[in-house]
């Protein structure tokens, strides 16, 4: 062990300890995970950018949560969020920057505000809600990015949102260096197709909805759709002290779709 470094704890913290921010986490697989980190002991910061889904996360958790109404691509939202993070007092064990998206576009039909969108959205909002947490992160804190499938294989129409994937692992990667001397551990898990709003929602319509999530799932070894759950459950992993000597890392949690 080097000089002047100490090695995690073993046992997980008592409830109530440890602090959380998910980003993007009022729907699909950031609501799961906020469950998850709840039902862990975790209290959790929200953000989301629609207020319902944020007032039903607190009439679910209560004072388990701390919701903040914003965008991670807007720097102000960002400030704000850890505006309260401080005013809490005990900084962040754990930050999971899940918010993201993007839409089907072909090379010929791409729109640059299409584009502008999916970056400021999924790099821009990963790179500077990463790099506005440095200040309040615990020692032994985790970083956790969620990144995509399609980053590691060539989907049609989806170049943009890929791309975007494929630039935040490598982000992920450099910081578990530079983070490193500080005991902050940086990983990436990767879900495949997943069950969610989301998914269903680059269709135009209900039938094509259905179309999509079955092509998904038939492209997928174990032949179904991953659950937001299933995800959740390895941030959790990743977030807990038996990952301590994890970083720099991703998880495939895809039913083997990347993989064989």
């Amino acid at each position: 062990m080097l000089l002047g470094m100490t090695q995690a704890p073993l046992e997980d913290p008592q409830p109530g300890t440890r602090t959380a921010l998910v980003t993007g986490g009022s729907s699909g697989i950031g609501r799961s995970i906020v469950t998850a980190l709840v039902g862990a002991g975790f209290h959790v910061f929200v953000t989301g950018r629609r207020q319902p889904e944020l007032d039903s996360l607190v009439e679910e958790f209560g004072d388990g949560v701390t919701t903040v109404r914003g965008d991670v691509s807007h720097l102000d939202d960002l400030d704000g969020v850890y505006t309260q993070v401080a005013q809490r007092g005990r900084g962040l064990d754990l930050v999971v920057a899940n918010a993201g998206g993007g839409t089907f576009a072909t090379l010929q039909d791409l729109e640059p505000e299409a584009f502008d969108q999916t970056f400021a959205v999924n790099v821009r909002g990963t790179v500077f809600t990463v790099q506005k947490s440095l200040p309040q992160l615990n020692a032994h804190a985790s970083i956790i990015v969620l990144g995509s499938t399609s980053a590691a294989r060539a989907t049609a129409a989806f170049g943009v949102y890929s791309a975007s994937k494929a630039a935040i692992r490598q982000f992920s990667r450099v910081w578990a260096i530079e983070l490193a001397p500080r005991g902050i551990r940086v990983n990436t898990v990767t879900p495949g197709p997943t069950e969610t709003p989301g998914l269903a929602g680059l269709a135009a319509d209900p039938a094509e909805a259905q179309a999509l999530l079955d092509q998904e799932a038939g492209r997928v070894p174990l032949r179904r759709l991953g659950q937001p759950s299933e995800i959740a459950d390895a941030v959790l992993f990743l977030a807990s002290p038996r990952a301590s000597f994890i970083t720099g890392t991703e998880l495939f949690v895809d039913g083997g779709e990347s993989q064989v």
